[in-house]
Parts: structure tokens; sequence; C-alpha cells
């Protein structure tokens, strides 16, 4: 009986562990779409006046609302647990939408941020009160805007738009929240790696369908 044990342990509980992992990660391939086709703003001014663009760009996109300095911290969570591991990625991007009127305060973030990473893909983009309540009433999602005009939430968008999450009733997710050092090392990293390795995925496919032609 104790040989018999043995061999389980030693021989099969690691294939059927193994197949039970490969299971998952097949059933978490692809992340699903929460709302498609989010409009863009590229009319929209950013800090440094460049026109920020979400087409072909993978894109985190916050709303700060006018407390910026009061919730720097979220900057700082977000950087650290994902911005500084990817932000050499050429197609990623992290756009915070601001209310006018706050660009000193988002000067003073991104000189922070500075002093201890590469600041080149964190955008802080600003449009009127009015403009972010429309803008985000568009993302057509649960969670709603504080009266300030922010949300500790951030949220995935691809490079077609297209706004992606968990939909599956238990664990429905439309954004990621920056209090939480843990959502952000968990739930969010493993979302946004499956992100990731659909575009790798995507490019290795093409890159041998060119070699075979």
């Amino acid at each position: 009986m104790k040989k018999n044990l043995v061999l389980f342990v030693l021989f099969i509980l690691p294939i059927v562990a193994y197949l039970f992992f490969a299971s998952g990660i097949n059933s978490f391939s692809k992340l699903p779409t929460i709302t498609n086709k989010i409009p863009d703003f590229s009319a929209w001014n950013s800090l440094n006046n460049e026109k920020i663009s979400l087409n072909q760009k993978i894109t985190i996109l916050g709303f700060s609302g006018s407390e910026l300095l009061r919730n720097k911290g979220n900057f700082f969570n977000l950087n650290q647990k994902i911005y500084q591991r990817y932000h050499e990625f050429k197609d990623l991007q992290f756009v915070i939408l601001c209310p006018i009127g706050t660009e000193k305060d988002a000067q003073y973030i991104i000189s922070q941020l500075q002093t201890i990473t590469d600041v080149s893909q964190w955008h802080f983009v600003f449009a009127s009160s009015e403009e972010i309540q429309q803008y985000y009433d568009q993302l057509k999602l649960k969670s709603k805007l504080d009266s300030n005009l922010g949300t500790p939430n951030v949220f995935i968008i691809d490079k077609e738009r297209n706004l992606r999450g968990r939909k599956e009733q238990k664990e429905y997710k439309e954004g990621y929240d920056t209090t939480s050092p843990s959502v952000l090392s968990n739930e969010m990293l493993d979302d946004f790696k499956i992100i990731l390795y659909e575009y790798r995925a995507a490019l290795k496919k093409n890159n041998n369908a060119e070699r075979k032609i």
C-alpha cells in the first residue's frame, strides 16, 4: 500500500497537476472584452503638448480627478508594480486623464516619478470636467467617477481600443484598484500578461506566415 502511495505521489500527481494548470492557462489565453472600440482623445493636450492616441498602443488608462496630490500614492503603486516591469515595451503607454487646472500637480508627480524611473511612457492628458465625464460614460462601466472626477481604478485598453477585463460573474473585473498593491501584483499583472501574450503570439504567427510567402 505504501509503495503504491509513493508511486502515485512521485509519478501520477505531477502529471495531474500539469494537466490542471495547462488547462487553466488555455482557458485564460484571451482576456475578454468589456467595451468595444472606446473613443480616442488625440485632440486633447498632454502635459508636454504631445498628441496622445490610443490607436496601436496597449494603454493603461486612469482618471486622476482633481485630487492628484492626495492620491499620488496610487501612481507610485502602479509605477512600482506594473510600469517598471514593462516600460521598455515600445507599444505600451500609461495615460492619466486629468481635469484642466491640475497641470502643476501632474508635473510634480512626473518629477517625483522621474527620480526612480524613466517616465517617457507616462502621459497626463487634460480635458474639461464635462469632457472627462462624457468620455467616461462612453466606456459603459459599472463603476462611477467620484465627485472629483476620479477613480482609483485603472483600465487595460488594447491596440484596437477595446477595454479588456474579466467577464465571469464571480470574477467580473473591469478595472484594477491602484490603492491595493496586491490587486496590481496579482489580478492586474496576470491579466496584463495575457494581453502581452496575445500580441506576442499574433506577432509570431505573422512572422511565420511571412516566411512561408
